[in-house]
This record gives C-alpha cells, structure tokens and sequence, in this order.
C-alpha cells in the first residue's frame, strides 16, 4: 500500500497520507515522499495550490514512535527528516491542510505549515511530545505561539493538552471551521485558490512566511528535541506510552 496517494486536479493537487493503520502516523518514508511530491508540485506551471489531508478519518496523529524510540541525540542531528521538514515548508505554492480526527505532535505541525487549515468538526488538535520526555522537533512551538499567543501555546504544549476543532478554530489555529468534514470544503478551497493570480499568490506566501517565522528560534527548538533524546526520561515517556501507563519522570 502506497503511503501517499497522490491525485491531481484542475489546477491543484490532491496529497493523501495513506497509513490508516498507524493513524496517518508520519515516518521517515511518508515524510520523504511529501516532500518529494511537493517539489514536484512546485517545478510544474500547472499546479497553482497542494491540498494534503489524511486517509480513513484522521490527519496524522503524530511522527512514528519505534523511529524516534532508539534514537540518539547523535543520530537526531543528523536525522534526513529535517531536510525532509524543511522541503515541505519551503513549498512556494499555497498549501492547504484538511483536518479531521486527530493532528497531534508532528502531525500537528505539518498542519500548521498549511497557508489554510480547515478543521473539521471532528478535528482533536496537541502537541503532546512532553509526555514522552521530548518536545515539538518541526516548527510546532514556535508556529503554534504565531497563531495562539503564549498563554494558549504554552497550555498545549506544556500539559500535552489535546482540545477540539471548536476550541482551535477560537483560538485562531485554523482558517476556517467546516460544518462536518473537513475535506469537502478544503476542496472547493483548493479549486478557488487555482483560479486565483499564481505569482501573486507565491509573493504573498512569501511576505508572510517571512514576517512570521524567526530562523534562531526554529533552531533553538529543533536544538532542545535533539538534547533530550539521550534523556532517561525520554525512554521512560515512550515505554509508558507503550505500555499504557503514566510515567515516571526524574528529571534524567
């Protein structure tokens, strides 16, 4: 099974993450073939917007545990999934993000990369990394402070608080609240985007991009995930994970 279908349209592209078993999980391989596909999307004339959204009900509930469970703070330094992350933020085209069910920890920050996130009603938002022992390695804090401002962004990520389409789309995390499913409105979206001047639309993704986002803190952020893969703690977080049971944390 593919793990990203991908199907184009008038205009715009189609991007589906395609692990429904793992909850759209993103691992190594999906996230190199987003950015694959999004390079792709950005070399050809015709496609003027991406649409991404995930298979069977859910966005992405997260980055793949067993890849980060063994891994160093080493080997996080020179993990290929940041080049991956970068790709995909580098994407010049208007990115639109349907959410439904759940877009927690990594799933969560590449919805936040979207230039439009449409949540769905069943949409359950966080960044729950703390309770593994880590924190957001791909944008998610520093994205996440952007929309909501510190109170809120500091609720999420410090409790692993997760909160509900309703509540994000107040707090101004998504662009628009669809009256169900996401997807069916992310859709029309995408095909009104299409239509829409393509090199003004890339200038203006620039400009905006460029005024929100600090390169020092991106890098302080990714800088504090590497640290803590070493950490006692960390390999404490996911072995209660994995056994169902809260943790116990010393500080190690």
């Amino acid at each position: 099974m593919e793990n990203l279908i991908i199907t184009p349209q008038a205009g715009w592209v189609q991007i589906t993450l395609n692990r429904p078993a793992a909850k759209n999980a993103l691992n190594t391989a999906i996230l190199a073939a987003l950015a694959k596909a999004l390079a792709d999307a950005a070399a050809d004339p015709s496609v003027r917007a991406v649409l991404i959204h995930g298979a069977d009900g859910n966005f992405a509930a997260g980055a793949d545990i067993g890849e980060i469970e063994t891994k160093t703070t080493a080997e996080g330094a020179v993990d290929p999934r940041k080049a991956h992350w970068a790709a995909i933020r580098a994407f010049p085209k208007p990115l639109i993000a349907a959410v439904d069910g759940f877009a927690l920890g990594g799933g969560l920050e590449l919805a936040l990369m979207a230039d439009l996130l449409i949540l769905g009603e069943s949409a359950r938002l966080g960044l729950p990394e703390t309770n593994l022992g880590l924190i957001p390695g791909a944008g998610g804090t520093q994205r996440l402070l952007a929309l909501a401002g510190r109170a809120r962004a500091s609720r999420l990520v410090l409790t692993g608080e997760i909160i509900d389409a309703a509540t994000a789309f107040d707090w101004g995390i998504g662009s628009y609240l669809a009256a169900g499913l996401a997807l069916p409105e992310a859709e029309a979206l995408a095909a009104k985007i299409a239509l829409r001047a393509p090199l003004a639309l890339q200038a203006a993704k620039a400009a905006l991009v460029a005024g929100d986002e600090s390169a020092h803190a991106f890098a302080l952020e990714r800088s504090g995930f590497e640290s803590l893969l070493d950490t006692a703690d960390k390999a404490e977080g996911i072995r209660a994970f994995r056994e169902k049971r809260k943790p116990d944390f010393r500080g190690k």
